[in-house]
């Protein structure tokens, strides 16, 4: 990966070769971070984060669930990532911000143990590659996705993500790009680490919230955008099978942005981006990089 000069920890830029941990942290052990991921792309009035607001609300929102302390208020949060993209002379970028337990002793209770957080923004280009553009392929996972009764989907926690890696890894040992991932009464939830749209007889169709899925900004961004376009927006629970017959299939995320799925199961569902998904694609990228004036709000301009 490429680096950059500088990370913000707890209050001061630091070189990224001293950004560093003890090896007994709390969250290196047992999990305990919650982060966030957003991108900065280049427009024609310079460098803008893409909904910074509504990333670092939803990071709060998540140390407020499970009792992380967070000394930073969202305003603070926004601030600081500017001045960190300024200082590393970056247009375009990925911005991963992090709060964890720190070391303070051995065992589950983290009582007395410090928070930190941390905000890193580096270069980060597609996430699937070249495939982003053609389409990949997806295998259902044998790994069900976690429910709400046992970790929250709706937060960031770097717990949850262990369900997500141990999927993606049986998706690239079994040949697939990547995995998607069912809940345990057998409804569509999402990708390791991207929401699902499909679209079937001009609708577009989104697992709900209660299946399972991170409330995604991207998906939410979508959502809207769709509306602007006269795409009809459907909500409900999706059975595997209707994967294998949809009209279009692509998942959707920061890092993903939007990436069209052509194969699920060895099943062909299109040769590259649907007629759909080409049009929310094109608009999605005409409003990040502010060429389109009606979500210009979206843009927090560095």
């Amino acid at each position: 990966m490429e680096t950059v000069s500088k990370i913000w920890m707890n209050g001061k830029f630091i070189p990224w070769k001293k950004a560093q941990v003890h090896i007994l942290t709390h969250a290196l052990h047992y999990g305990t971070a919650i982060f966030e991921g957003m991108r900065c792309y280049n427009t024609p009035q310079g460098p803008a984060v893409f909904r910074m607001q509504d990333h670092y609300r939803r990071l709060a929102d998540g140390c407020k669930s499970y009792k992380f302390k967070l000394d930073y208020s969202t305003d603070q949060m926004c601030t600081i990532t500017k001045k960190l993209i300024r200082v590393n002379k970056l247009k375009e970028c990925y911005v991963r911000p992090l709060v964890f337990t720190g070391y303070s002793k051995i065992g589950l209770d983290p009582t007395g143990c410090p928070f930190n957080l941390a905000i890193c923004a580096m270069p980060f280009g597609k996430y699937f590659g070249d495939k982003a553009d053609k389409g990949i392929t997806c295998g259902i996972s044998s790994w069900q996705r976690m429910k709400g009764s046992i970790l929250s989907p709706h937060v960031k926690a770097s717990a949850n993500y262990l369900n997500s890696v141990i999927a993606k890894k049986e998706a690239i040992d079994e040949g697939y790009d990547e995995a998607i991932m069912l809940i345990d009464n057998g409804h569509v939830s999402e990708g390791t680490g991207e929401n699902l749209f499909i679209v079937k007889n001009g609708k577009l169709i989104t697992p709900p919230l209660y299946d399972g899925i991170l409330a995604g900004i991207t998906r939410d961004s979508l959502m809207k955008i769709a509306a602007e376009l006269d795409i009809p927006v459907e909500e409900r629970s999706l059975l595997r099978d209707e994967l294998y017959t949809a009209d279009e299939v692509f998942l959707c995320g920061t890092a993903a942005e939007i990436t069209p799925v052509r194969q699920v199961d060895h099943i062909n569902i299109t040769n590259g981006p649907g007629p759909v998904t080409k049009k929310l694609r094109e608009t999605f990228f005409n409003v990040v990089r502010g060429k389109d004036d009606r979500f210009i709000k979206w843009l927090d301009f560095i």
